[in-house]
Order: C-alpha cells, then sequence, then structure tokens
C-alpha cells in the first residue's frame, strides 16, 4: 500500500490559501462552459457505454481542455456592459476580466456532474434499456427521464 504525504509546503507553492473576492464568478464563460461540458460528457459516455469495451470520458479532460478555451473566450468577447431592465443599477458583461481559478473550478464541478461521477453513464439508463431490448415494452421519455434523475438524485447510482 502506497503512502501519500502532503506537506503544507509543498500544496502552497500551488494553491493559494487567500481568497481574493473581486474575481468574478457567475459568468457568462463558466456558464457556458460548464453547461456546455457538462451536456457533452453526458451524451459521450452515455453514446460509449453501449460498445463492448465502453470507453469512460472523465472531467479531468473537461478541466485540461476548458483552460485555453475559458483564455481564448477571455480575449474574444466583448467587454461591453449590459443594463438589465428591472434590476435596478446592475449591469451584465459577457467579459468581466481575464478567466480566473474561480470560473476554471465550477467549470470542472459541472463537468463532474455530466460524468457520472467518473463512471460513465447513469446506472437507471440500463433499466430503460432492459425495458425496451428484452421485455419490449414501450417506456416514455418523461418516465425513463423520471427513473434516471430520481434514482441519480436518490444516491441509487
Amino acid at each position: 500500500m502506497f503512502a501519500f504525504t502532503f506537506h503544507i509546503a509543498d500544496v502552497s507553492l500551488t494553491v493559494t490559501n487567500t481568497d481574493d473576492p473581486t474575481l468574478p464568478v457567475w459568468t457568462f464563460r463558466m456558464w457556458f462552459l460548464g453547461l456546455l461540458s457538462c451536456a457533452l460528457l453526458s451524451f459521450l459516455n452515455q453514446f460509449f457505454s453501449y460498445r463492448t469495451e465502453p470507453l469512460i470520458i472523465t472531467q479531468i479532460t473537461v478541466q485540461v481542455s476548458t483552460l485555453p478555451i475559458g483564455h481564448f473566450m477571455a480575449k474574444v468577447l466583448p467587454t461591453n456592459k449590459f443594463h438589465i431592465p428591472g434590476f435596478g443599477s446592475r449591469s451584465f458583461s459577457l467579459n468581466p476580466g481575464p478567466f480566473n481559478i474561480k470560473e476554471h473550478v465550477l467549470v470542472t464541478i459541472f463537468a463532474n456532474a455530466g460524468s457520472a461521477f467518473g463512471l460513465g453513464s447513469a446506472y437507471a439508463v440500463g433499466i430503460v434499456n432492459i425495458i425496451k431490448a428484452f421485455y419490449r415494452r414501450k417506456i416514455s421519455l418523461l418516465a425513463g427521464w423520471l427513473l434516471v434523475i430520481t434514482t441519480q438524485v436518490l444516491g441509487y447510482d
């Protein structure tokens, strides 16, 4: 058995122990990359789960690939501020500044949710497949979706 020990000095070389509250978090880039990575990982893992030897794409792939995409979006997106009617003096910008670590962490969390926590596809999708293929019964999209979502939320996956 290997024992991994990390010293505080080793960790502090790569991770800061202070928080910068001025960094924007809920940005357009974070939502766009997060939702896209969640949906893409969910689709790809489900698609590849039907293979004899399933290919599982983990959130680490998204973590590595979204960093340059986030920096690219920070250079390309406009910095104009939009005022949203009904929200007082609040304004919104597609590009509030450089792509930061907080956005990147949230994109990774989104990707982790889409990869079914690293296990490929959701377990209950197999139940829907068995109902359709083995029992040759019809199950509506709503019933199948509710079954998958319910088992995911309750933790039976």
